[in-house]
């Protein structure tokens, strides 16, 4: 004669612990669609290693340094890669106003060519100074190859100057890089200060737009080249927060830019 098991009931602790299990599960899955949604609304994903969110639809990101960064181990900033992104330019700051040299410079500038990091160079430009001097300072410290990006203003504040004279003493440094290098400058600096004081006079040139505020694209009106949108990114190799940017454009793109 056959014996009929009874099924075991579960006591209430257990039922209490797999409940909790069940509702967590949800949550957690929950939690990861509602990240994929709001990446997708936003334009931005989040990718860890860098510590920040990079906006999509982007081929070609990058990133800025200065002696800030101190001593960068540029094969790991090379070699770093967070699912599918891996670094393909860095500008690195050269000069600023009459005489001053970036101390990290030449060791950045060296380290990112052996590496085979795309390298461009920016001048921090004071507009109470003569442009023409300030221009003779990048060239004496600056040596552009093949393969390098243009040359860059970083114009950010106006010291007081008239607008009139600010304009004027940037058209001259632009002036001389272009003469000497025989590429056309990229000029760096935020939306609001292209809008309000730079504006219409400086729209052939390349623009380098710094803008945090707005999701999928910088606010500004012209045509852009890079965007920096974050300056809290982590990078491996260097061990302060650093500046993020993007390459609005393909490969294609990106290669006509360079130094010829």
């Amino acid at each position: 004669m056959a014996v009929t098991r009874k099924k075991k009931k579960l006591s209430p602790e257990r039922r209490i612990v797999l409940s909790v299990l069940f509702v967590l599960t949800l949550l957690t899955f929950g939690y990861f669609i509602f990240q994929w949604w709001q990446e997708k609304r936003s334009g931005f994903a989040h990718y860890p290693g860098f510590g920040i969110l990079l906006p999509t639809g982007f081929d070609i990101h990058g990133i800025d340094v200065s002696h800030h960064q101190s001593m960068i181990k540029w094969e790991a900033v090379k070699s770093m890669k967070e699912k599918s992104v891996m670094l393909g330019f860095a500008f690195m700051k050269a000069t600023e106003g009459y005489t001053r040299k970036d101390r990290q410079f030449s060791r950045n500038w060296q380290k990112a060519k052996e590496v085979g990091m795309p390298r461009g160079a920016y001048h921090f430009f004071l507009p109470n100074k003569n442009g023409l001097i300030q221009a003779e300072n990048f060239i004496s410290v600056v040596n552009l190859e093949k393969g390098d990006l243009p040359p860059v203003l970083d114009i950010e504040e106006t010291y007081g100057v008239k607008y009139t004279d600010l304009r004027k003493r940037v058209k001259e440094w632009l002036s001389v890089i272009e003469n000497h290098y025989g590429v056309k400058p990229i000029i760096y600096t935020n939306a609001d200060f292209y809008t309000n004081i730079l504006g219409s006079d400086f729209d052939d040139y390349p623009l380098w737009v710094a803008h945090y505020l707005q999701k999928n694209k910088p606010r500004i009106e012209r045509p852009w080249t890079f965007w920096q949108y974050s300056e809290t990114g982590n990078v491996n190799g260097i061990l302060s927060k650093v500046d993020f940017n993007v390459f609005n454009g393909d490969s294609s793109d990106f290669e006509a830019l360079r130094i010829p």
